[in-house]
Order: C-alpha cells, then structure tokens, then sequence
C-alpha cells in the first residue's frame, strides 16, 4: 500500500463531523432515494440504511474525492442496488413458486406531488435515466457530481439527462393532447 503524501503547499481537506453532514443531507438522500425507488417509504427505510453504513465507513472518506453529499448518494445508491437485487431474487423465487393462480403485485407505491402522465412517463424511462433525473433535476446536482455518483464521464451524464428529459417532455406532451 503506498503512502499518499500531501502536494507541497496544499493542505489536506479536514474530514467533516459526521453527525453534522448527516443532517445537512439526510433530505437530499432521502429525496434521491425516492427518485430512485418510487416508494417514499421503502426511501425512507434505504436512507437509514445509508446512514448506518456512513457510520460505519465514515472514516474511509475522503474529502479530496468528493463532497459529503455526494458520497453519501454513492453510498444510498449501492444501498438500493443492493435493494433491488434482493428484490429481484426474491420476486424469482416467488415466481419459481408461486401457485398457478399468481398473486396481485402492485407494485412499489408512487412518489407524491406528479402528475399521472408525469408519473407514467417516469417509468417509462430505464433505470439510468431516472436515477439521472433524481440526481440533476430532484436533488440539483451539478454535471460532475451526478457523473461521480453515477460512475460515468460527465459527458455520459449529459448525454443520459438530456435523452431521458427528450423522453418525458415528448411523452408527457403526447399525454396533454
């Protein structure tokens, strides 16, 4: 492992306290978290999720690679990745053994505040450009941060926003008459 020496005339970035970013940025987890799921409550849940394993990593963190905020939206995302591959088995085995009358799923519940078509035309979009939208448009992240959180260049980034807001406005426009 190689020792990483500070540059030359360039202080280190002095960790935060980690009670203090947790209460700046628990709405803005929370909020992507719900962009992300669909489910405030399942968001809710998630952010808790977040924040334990904030407690637990906090001090792997390091400042001079991103902000709190967006660590703490890489760690909600790994959370629910892991959320939804969990779901994923889980719905597999369910579907391996269900009777031959098949159970009524409806689904994850709907984010509050959209309209129907707005709603409609949000899961239409793929998983990317939805988790694209909550982080620029629901959370108002810059370019380069929603690209550090999502793990792509922030031209990917761009690229993804602008399809997936190409899609709603034609959708929801469609949906106006």
């Amino acid at each position: 492992m190689a020792l990483r020496l500070p540059m030359p005339g360039r202080a280190r970035a002095a960790r935060p306290d980690l009670a203090v970013v947790a209460e700046q940025h628990l709405g803005t987890v929370v909020r992507y978290l719900t962009g992300m799921v669909g489910d405030p409550v399942l968001a809710e849940d998630l952010a808790a999720a977040t924040f334990e394993t904030a407690v637990r990593t906090w001090s792997r963190y390091d400042p001079e690679r991103a902000s709190p905020a967006v660590w703490l939206c890489q760690v909600a995302r790994s959370r629910a990745l892991d959320h939804f591959r969990r779901e994923g088995r889980r719905r597999a085995r369910e579907t391996r053994y269900a009777s031959e009358t098949p159970l009524h799923d409806p689904g994850p519940a709907e984010p509050g505040g959209l309209s129907a078509p707005m709603r409609a035309a949000l899961a239409r979009l793929s998983d990317a450009e939805r988790e694209a939208v909550a982080l620029r448009v629901i959370l108002g992240l810059d370019t380069a941060e929603a690209a550090q959180v999502l793990d792509i260049s922030p031209t990917a980034c761009s690229s993804l926003l602008h399809r997936a807001l190409t899609k709603l406005r034609r959708e929801v426009g469609d949906a106006r008459g």
